[in-house]
């Protein structure tokens, strides 16, 4: 006679203060994401109010008279410079941002895997100029930059801030948790270092170096000080000093001054839900050694 199976018992449930943790951890980042969305939501929304439910005594969130009023103002505002102001940013954040990736990797990989004379002391110095406040610098950098005939150019934006110490510090903690056993082994196949570098170690540096470009590009974007004190006619401003211009002639237009803010805001969103992934995997093995 064939043994017969008896059924399995049913799995416990879990235990209540496991599922209590669970529920109060995503309560906790549901509550995180709402008071970190609702400023940019609100944003969006006054952009598209009338200047009278923009300046209403009891916030709306969503317009009662919907209207694209507010980024017709900011084109004439602007006197139909704000595109032009666009371009600028775009081409000074693109070409800084490049510029800090290639400078910051060919300087960092000699810091991570090359043994020479004060190679500490190299490293402690670019460390320690991260200390120094960056609006010291700014007369200095006038000096060179008008000495350089660059005032009011897009050179004057780009150049000066092209290399840094964070992004050498980054990418060479970075390189640091590489397998040095890759490189040996093209070392093996008779590479040299440069090509070693250039086909081995930056195609695996990719998330690091789309984080460091993303960073690099969000601080030249965001930048106010500089261009106000190197940039001066209209065509060569930038997006956020162009739009200081408007805020100062129109103290009460908030749908204007949230239609630029919007205008400003969402490249750098969509650039960074572009490069979300690799953000998160950069900044986690960039962390791996220090």
């Amino acid at each position: 006679m064939a043994a017969t199976t008896a059924p399995l018992p049913p799995r416990p449930a879990g235990p209540p203060l496991a599922r209590l943790a669970v529920i109060v951890r995503y309560t906790a980042l549901l509550l995180l994401t709402a008071l970190f969305v609702a400023p940019l939501v609100y944003m969006a929304v006054t952009s598209f109010k009338t200047q009278a439910d923009a300046i209403a005594s009891t916030p709306q969130w969503i317009p009662h008279h919907p209207t694209t009023d507010g980024y017709r103002a900011v084109q004439d505002a602007s006197n139909g410079q704000i595109l032009r102001w666009f371009a600028n940013s775009v081409i000074g954040a693109a070409a800084q941002a490049l510029l800090i990736v290639v400078t910051a990797s060919l300087a960092a990989y000699p810091l991570a895997r090359m043994r020479f004379a004060g190679q500490r002391i190299v490293f402690a110095v670019v460390v320690s100029t991260l200390f120094v406040p960056s609006v010291i610098l700014i007369v200095p950098n006038y000096v060179i930059v008008s000495q350089l005939n660059w005032l009011d150019s897009l050179p004057a934006i780009i150049i000066p801030g092209a290399a840094g110490a964070f992004g050498v510090f980054y990418m060479r903690q970075f390189f640091l948790g590489l397998p040095v056993e890759l490189e040996e082994a093209a070392a093996l196949d008779g590479a040299g270092r440069l090509r070693t570098f250039l086909q081995i170690v930056l195609p695996l540096a990719k998330p690091s170096l789309v984080t460091l470009a993303l960073l690099a590009f969000l601080t030249n974007w965001n930048d106010f000080l500089w261009p106000l004190y190197v940039l001066f006619s209209s065509d060569h401003q930038t997006l956020p000093a162009g739009l200081a211009t408007l805020q100062n002639a129109n103290t009460v237009r908030y749908d204007i001054l949230m239609a630029g803010a919007m205008i400003a805001a969402v490249p750098v969103l969509a650039l960074y839900t572009f490069a979300q992934r690799y953000i998160v995997e950069g900044v986690s093995r960039s962390g791996l050694k220090g």
